[in-house]
C-alpha cells in the first residue's frame, strides 16, 4: 500500500509551485511584448532583450546557492523572502516609469524565482514518500511545463487587450494568495536541520561571471562573427570563471555547491539528457511559430494555436509519467518518450522543405508527449543516483542547467537559422531544415546516453 502525502505537504508544494509558475509565465509571456516595449520606450531590439537576459542571468546565479540557503535558513523564511522579492518586482514593473525600472523589476523577480524553483523540488524530495516521489516530481515538472505552454498565449492576449503592464498586475493577487497559503502550511512541515556556514563571496562572484560571460557571449553569436571580440571575450571570461569556481569548490571544506557529484557518471548522463530536453523545448518554441509565419505565411494567432495542443498534453502527461516511474521504473518511460521525440523530429527533418500547419500540430504534439514522459522522470532518475545528503546539490545543478539551457536554447537555434540563411538568401526554409536536423541529432545523443546507461 502506498504511503499518503499529507495535506500540509501537498498544499505547501502547491504554494511554492504557484510562485514558480508565476515566475516562468512572466518569463515566457514577456517575449511577446518586445515590439510594444520597443515602440513605447524608444529602444532597440538589442536593448529590449535584456528583459529576458537579466532575468535568466539572475536565476542562473541564484539557483546554485539553493543548497547553501537550505542549510542556513528555515524553509518558511526562504519562502516568505522569495515571495516578497517577486511581489516587489511585480509592483516595480507594473508601474515602471522607464525601461530602467522595468529591468530593475525583472532583476528583483529573478531573485524570487531563483529561490522558489529549487525550493519546490527540495520540498518534494524532503517530504514526499519514496513510493510517491515519481508522481510528485512529475507534478513539479507539470508546473513549469504548463507555465511555458500558456505563457506566450497569456502574454499575447493581455498585450492586445489591456496592455503589457497587466501581465504583472494580474499575477499580484495570485502571488499574495500563494504566500498566505505557504505561510499557513509550510511551518507545519518538519524543517531540515540547519548547518550554518560562512557565505563564500568569491564562489558567488565566479558563478555570476560564469553565466554572464556564457549567456552574453552565446547571445552575441547571432549578430557577430565567432572571432569577434563581443563573442570570444565574454565566452573566455565565462569559461575561466567556471573552471575557477569548480576548482574552488573542490578546495573548500563546505562548498556552496558540491561539484564532485559530477564524477557520478550515471547522474552526469541524466544531467546531459535533462539539458538536451530543455534545448528541444526552447528550440522548437522558436522554430515552429517562425516557420509557420515566415514559410507558410500563417498569422501569429495560428502559430500560437499550433503549439497549444502539444503544450497542454505534454503538461498533463508529466505527473502521469511519474506514476509510471513509481510502477515500472524510470528507464522505460524515459526511453519511450525520447524515442517518440526522435521519430517525430526525423519525420520533420525528412519533410522540412514543406511542413504544413497540420503536420506541425501532429508532430509537435507527439514531441511534447515525449517530453512529458521523459522530463520529470529524467530529473527523478538523476537524483536517485545520489545519497540523500547530496540531493540538494544535485537539485541545484539540475535546475541551474535547466535555466542555462533556457537562456541559450533559443539563441542556438536562431543562430543556426540566421547563419545558414546568409548562404541561402533566397531559400529561407534551408535554415529551418538545418535547425530541425540539429534538434534531431541531439535527441539521438540523448536516446543513446540513456539506452546504454548500466541500469
Amino acid at each position: 500500500m502506498k504511503e499518503r502525502i499529507s495535506r500540509s505537504v501537498l498544499l505547501s508544494i502547491i504554494a511554492v509551485g504557484v510562485m514558480t509558475f508565476s515566475g516562468v509565465i512572466v518569463e515566457t509571456s514577456m517575449n511577446i511584448t518586445f515590439p510594444t516595449l520597443i515602440s513605447e520606450f524608444h529602444i532597440g531590439l538589442n536593448v529590449v532583450q535584456w528583459i529576458t537576459t537579466i532575468y535568466l542571468l539572475v536565476l542562473s546565479s541564484v539557483i546554485p546557492l539553493s543548497k547553501f540557503l537550505k542549510e542556513n535558513f528555515k524553509t518558511t523564511h526562504l519562502f516568505i523572502f522569495s515571495g516578497l522579492m517577486f511581489l516587489i518586482g511585480l509592483l516595480i514593473d507594473a508601474f515602471a516609469p522607464s525601461f530602467t525600472f522595468l529591468i530593475i523589476g525583472r532583476l528583483v523577480q529573478g531573485i524570487g524565482t531563483g529561490i522558489s524553483l529549487p525550493l519546490m523540488f527540495n520540498l518534494i524530495l524532503d517530504n514526499v514518500p519514496l513510493s510517491r516521489l515519481g508522481f510528485m516530481m512529475g507534478f513539479g515538472s507539470l508546473i513549469t511545463a504548463a507555465a511555458s505552454a500558456v505563457g506566450p498565449t497569456f502574454g499575447g492576449i493581455i498585450v492586445h487587450t489591456l496592455g503589457w503592464r497587466y501581465i504583472f498586475i494580474f499575477l499580484i493577487p495570485i502571488l499574495i494568495l500563494a504566500m498566505i497559503l505557504g505561510m499557513v502550511t509550510i511551518p507545519k512541515l518538519s524543517q531540515p536541520e540547519l548547518k550554518p556556514s560562512r557565505f563564500d563571496f568569491a564562489s558567488f562572484a565566479f558563478i555570476v561571471f560564469t553565466f554572464a560571460g556564457l549567456i552574453i557571449g552565446i547571445s552575441n553569436i547571432s549578430t557577430n562573427q565567432l572571432l569577434n571580440v563581443n563573442v570570444w571575450l565574454p565566452l573566455v571570461i565565462g569559461i575561466i570563471a567556471l573552471i575557477s569556481f569548480m576548482a574552488r569548490q573542490n578546495k573548500l571544506a563546505n562548498p556552496i555547491l558540491n561539484v564532485s557529484i559530477l564524477k557520478n557518471h550515471s547522474y552526469s548522463r541524466f544531467l546531459l539528457a535533462f539539458f538536451i530536453n530543455q534545448l528541444i523545448i526552447l528550440g522548437l518554441a522558436f522554430v515552429v511559430p517562425n516557420y509557420v509565419q515566415i514559410i507558410n505565411h500563417s498569422d501569429s494567432s495560428v502559430a500560437g494555436l499550433i503549439l497549444l495542443p502539444g503544450a497542454v498534453l505534454g503538461a498533463i502527461i508529466s505527473p502521469l509519467s511519474g506514476i509510471l516511474l513509481d510502477k515500472v521504473g524510470a528507464k522505460k518511460p524515459i526511453l519511450f518518450g525520447s524515442g517518440l521525440i526522435l521519430i517525430s523530429l526525423i519525420a520533420l527533418t525528412m519533410n522540412s522543405a514543406h511542413v504544413s500547419d497540420l503536420f506541425f500540430i501532429i508532430t509537435y504534439t507527439l514531441i511534447m508527449i515525449g517530453i512529458g514522459l521523459s522530463y520529470g522522470n529524467i530529473m527523478t532518475k538523476a537524483l536517485s543516483y545520489l545519497q540523500n545528503e547530496r540531493k540538494a546539490d544535485g537539485n541545484a545543478i539540475l535546475t541551474t542547467v535547466q535555466q542555462f539551457a533556457g537562456a541559450i536554447g533559443t539563441v542556438i537555434v536562431a543562430t543556426i537559422i540566421t547563419k545558414v540563411n546568409l548562404v541561402n538568401i533566397h531559400q529561407p526554409v534551408v535554415g529551418f531544415a538545418v535547425a530541425i536536423f540539429f534538434l534531431a541529432v541531439i535527441t539521438a545523443i540523448q536516446f543513446i546516453v540513456i539506452l546504454f546507461n548500466k541500469d
